[in-house]
């Protein structure tokens, strides 16, 4: 964690950038993970984070503690990776449809069937749902903090939650 020193009072240049350092060492891999898990793509996903770091860096003057940093980022990542997804799905609406029933890259590199169809069900779930299971169960976030992220209330969370975890299991039944 971010020691307290780097937070109070006046902030050098130093314990400026020492700061923004120790965020940097402490959550950069967990959200690359989490936009990774969002997103399925490792270079997009590490575009997006770093995108997220120099958004907080403009808002640097803003932030008074470590949690709200730490907030702001996986907020910053969730709506970066929401944007993303948003022109991927423009790009697909325009890509000719692919040639017959050839085996895919993807379906080749999958090793372990029981999460590639874990996978696939998470994804045909609606996007909010998507999130808040991805938040909670991958990322391991509190209903409040996953809350914060998302914009919306705790009661909401629940919701996406419940639902997801439900339409989820009569993906996964159907398939067997």
């Amino acid at each position: 964690m971010i020691g307290v020193m780097a937070w109070s009072g006046e902030r050098s240049s130093a314990s400026h950038d020492d700061a923004l350092t120790a965020l940097y060492v402490e959550h950069y891999r967990s959200l690359v993970r989490l936009a990774a898990f969002l997103l399925d793509d490792p270079g997009t996903s590490e575009e997006v984070v770093q995108d997220a770091y120099v958004k907080m860096l403009g808002a640097w003057g803003r932030i008074d503690d470590l949690d709200k940093a730490a907030a702001y980022l996986r907020s910053t990542v969730l709506n970066l990776a929401r944007s993303r997804m948003r022109r991927r799905l423009v790009a697909r609406k325009h890509e000719p449809a692919p040639p017959g029933n050839v085996a895919s890259a993807e379906h080749d590199a999958v090793a372990h069937e029981n999460q590639r169809e874990v996978v696939a069900a998470l994804r045909r779930l609606p996007v909010r749902q998507r999130e808040a299971l991805v938040l909670r169960y991958y990322g391991d976030l509190s209903e409040a903090e996953i809350a914060a992220a998302m914009s919306c209330s705790p009661g909401t969370v629940k919701s996406h939650i419940h639902r997801g975890k439900a339409a989820l299991a009569e993906l996964l039944e159907v398939r067997r």
